[in-house]
């Protein structure tokens, strides 16, 4: 057994404190900076403890109220805008990256080897190179400023659909015997054995998806052009147009915050779940 030297153990607890504090630190000022009214964040130098405006600001984030140059749309209905939009990506990726690892693993049909690389060929293809045929047909169909043309061209996932597959493909042939001698049709297979098998993935994956909705801020950009479907990641983009004098930065910071609340709590409560599902399989 290898003894570690105490001051080599030393070092690295000196290290984790140094990280926490360069990550904990801005968002220290973040939450001051929210408790303060707009005045006192401009003066110099800015203060460093919490102020006795934290009520009101954050009534104001959320419900509206801010007199600000950029946008002061409440930041409620951005919240569930991200929240909504966040849930479907999210729903809609895994359940069609499903359907799609098990028709290609256990379904014999034409130029199936040709359809998932297809399928994972589009992982080359960079965001900007579709970004404007998508948006031309979002635009025709009348989905601009939608739930639907916020979601619909962001459900279909080939990273998931690849890891799905992978996943299947470790799955027992025996499996596969005893459900159809037990009398086991596709989807019932489906449905009672490889979703099951593949919780661990599909946790970790929800994790992944709900975050990369959350955050989405290029697409949005350009199919939202009323308050009411803006993002919340829009909505801070937008309080800051008026530039630095012409903004509420307690408004701004108190915003930012609560637009980590959600993904946060999801990595805190799921963080199990997403460990085992990077790490091992469930069979």
């Amino acid at each position: 057994m290898v003894e570690r030297s105490p001051y080599l153990k030393l070092f690295s607890h000196l290290i984790m404190v140094l990280g926490v504090i360069i990550v904990g630190f801005p968002l220290y000022l973040a939450f001051v900076a929210s408790t303060h009214t707009a005045q006192d964040i401009v003066q110099a130098p800015m203060p460093l403890l919490p102020g006795s405006n934290f009520w009101q600001t954050y009534h104001d984030t959320l419900f509206g109220g801010g007199s600000g140059a950029g946008s002061t749309a409440p930041v409620a209905r951005m919240m569930w805008v991200s929240f909504v939009t966040a849930i479907v990506i999210t729903v809609g990726k895994i359940s069609i990256s499903l359907l799609s690892a098990f028709a290609i693993v256990y379904f014999r049909f034409p130029f199936k080897g040709i359809c998932f690389w297809l399928i994972f060929i589009t992982l080359m293809l960079p965001v900007e190179v579709r970004i404007g045929p998508t948006y031309q047909v979002v635009s025709n169909l009348g989905m601009l400023n939608s739930y639907a043309g916020l979601t619909v061209p962001l459900i279909a996932s080939a990273t998931a659909t690849f890891l799905f597959r992978q996943f299947f493909l470790t799955v027992p042939d025996e499996l596969v015997e005893a459900a159809r001698v037990d009398g086991a049709g596709p989807m019932r297979f489906f449905k009672d054995i490889l979703v099951p098998l593949s919780r661990t993935s599909i946790a970790a994956l929800f994790v992944i998806q709900f975050i990369y909705g959350w955050n989405q801020y290029l697409w949005p950009l350009l199919v939202t052009t009323s308050e009411d479907m803006y993002p919340v990641v829009i909505g801070i983009k937008r309080m800051i147009a008026g530039g630095d004098t012409g903004n509420e930065w307690n408004i701004v910071m108190a915003t930012a915050l609560l637009a980590m609340l959600p993904p946060a709590l999801v990595v805190v409560f799921m963080q199990r779940w997403f460990v085992k599902g990077l790490v091992d399989t469930e069979k």
